[in-house]
């Protein structure tokens, strides 16, 4: 029985070869494999169906043809950046350690610090006036602010009279009393907001501006002059050591770059603060003779007074109420 059964794999394994081979040989030759023609030379890297000259790259597309940077060029170009990069590091360093030492030695009363008595006393009277006038601005703010809510309810208690007028015959004539009355206050509170506006604009941009500016300036000032003093006291340490002369000539460097920085800025500190004074005193006359003509002639019921103080400082007021003009109106 095994034997019979091992003799019929043998056949059919034999049947399936003779099947194979005879549809190898009845498959017919492939007609499109590379589109190969006898007599001309095909290259399988260049896919182009033109024909290409002999003679010639059979591929005529070229690469871009691309200089290379000379690695060398490179890395002197990166080595240079860092080591100016660590250059500018160490050089900050050093300043910073040089200028807190000299604070804390000067709070410590263990080094002498470089003092104009009468700069001084400028900048500290101009911190001082910047105060009171950012006081004066807040103030103003909340006059302004008050002032508005309340012309808003004149506003609101003219047009609550008017209506009451058409729906009270008998009362009438007092409904449209107060209500004019209230009218009229309504339009002089609204000139009476167009002059404080300005004077609160014109206020803010001289206190958190103008003195803002020169107040920078001097912070720039302030800091060159620990950095000189800075340098200064190095250098004086330096000239009283015995061994100390191989870094010398690099401090007397840095203290004469310093001191030249320290007295060019101290120069534009003198000049900022007199044009600055000369500024103010302009600036504050016309805005407190505003302020001081507006409110007299507002209380008063002067309202010809009151327009003719907005006309004297080009003021133009804007109701609540009125629309932004177009651009081809402005």
């Amino acid at each position: 029985m095994r034997d019979k059964m091992s003799q019929m794999r043998s056949n059919s394994v034999s049947a399936e070869k003779a099947s194979i081979h005879d549809m190898l040989k009845e498959t017919p030759p492939n007609e499109n494999h590379n589109n190969i023609v006898p007599g001309i030379q095909t290259n399988p890297i260049c896919p182009y169906s033109r024909s290409v000259p002999t003679g010639l790259s059979s591929c005529t597309s070229s690469p871009a043809i691309l200089t290379p940077t000379s690695p060398i060029a490179n890395d002197d170009s990166t080595i240079l950046k860092t080591s100016s990069r660590i250059e500018n590091i160490k050089n900050w360093s050093i300043s910073t350690y040089k200028c807190t030492k000299q604070l804390m030695f000067e709070k410590l009363g263990k080094s002498s610090r470089t003092v104009d008595a009468e700069l001084e006393m400028q900048i500290n009277l101009l911190r001082e006036t910047q105060k009171k006038y950012s006081q004066i601005l807040r103030l103003a703010r909340v006059l302004a602010n008050h002032f508005y809510h309340m012309v808003q309810t004149q506003h609101a208690l003219s047009e609550a009279f008017s209506e009451l007028a058409q729906k009270s015959p008998e009362l009438q004539e007092e409904f449209l009393y107060n209500a004019e009355t209230q009218r009229n206050l309504t339009k002089n509170g609204e000139t009476l907001l167009g002059a404080l506006n300005f004077f609160i604009s014109s206020v803010n941009t001289l206190c958190n501006k103008t003195i803002e500016d020169t107040l920078q300036s001097i912070r720039q000032y302030e800091n060159a002059r620990i950095e000189y003093d800075a340098y200064r006291t190095d250098l004086e340490s330096m000239s009283t050591k015995p061994d100390g002369s191989a870094g010398l000539e690099e401090a007397q460097q840095g203290f004469e770059a310093h001191r030249e920085q320290f007295m060019k800025l101290r120069a534009e500190v003198t000049i900022k603060m007199k044009f600055l004074d000369e500024n103010r005193v302009k600036v504050m006359h016309k805005q407190l003779l505003l302020f001081h003509n507006a409110i007299s002639a507002y209380f008063s019921g002067n309202q010809t007074a009151l327009e003719a103080t907005l006309k004297q400082f080009n003021i133009k007021v804007k109701t609540p109420n009125s629309t932004f003009p177009s651009w081809l109106e402005q």
